[in-house]
C-alpha cells in the first residue's frame, strides 16, 4: 500500500533564545528547540548580538546579521549542526 503524505513548509513564526538553547514557534502551532552550540557562531556571540536576529524568506529562516548567521527550519528539524569552518 502507497500512502501520499502532503508535506508543508515548516515556517518559523517567532523564536526565542535561553543559554543553551534555539526555540522556534511554528506557523503550525509547533515549537523546535536545538542546542545553541550547535551555531558556534551563536555560541560565541554577545547576548546583544544573539538578540539582533530577522526572520527572513518568509519564516523560512532566521538571519543574525552582526554575525552573519543563517539559521533555517528544515535544518532545525534535520538535527544538522553548523560545521566550524577547518583552519
Amino acid at each position: 500500500m502507497n500512502i501520499a503524505v502532503k508535506i508543508k513548509e515548516v515556517r518559523i513564526k517567532d523564536i526565542s533564545m535561553s543559554e543553551d538553547t534555539i526555540s522556534a514557534n511554528l506557523l503550525d502551532g509547533r515549537t523546535i528547540s536545538v542546542p545553541l552550540a550547535w551555531s558556534w557562531r551563536l555560541s560565541e556571540a554577545t547576548p546583544e548580538q544573539r538578540a539582533d536576529y530577522e526572520i527572513i524568506g518568509d519564516g523560512m529562516a532566521v538571519h543574525w546579521p552582526q554575525i552573519d548567521e543563517d539559521i533555517s527550519a528544515e535544518g532545525m528539524l534535520s538535527g544538522i549542526p553548523a560545521p566550524r569552518p577547518s583552519n
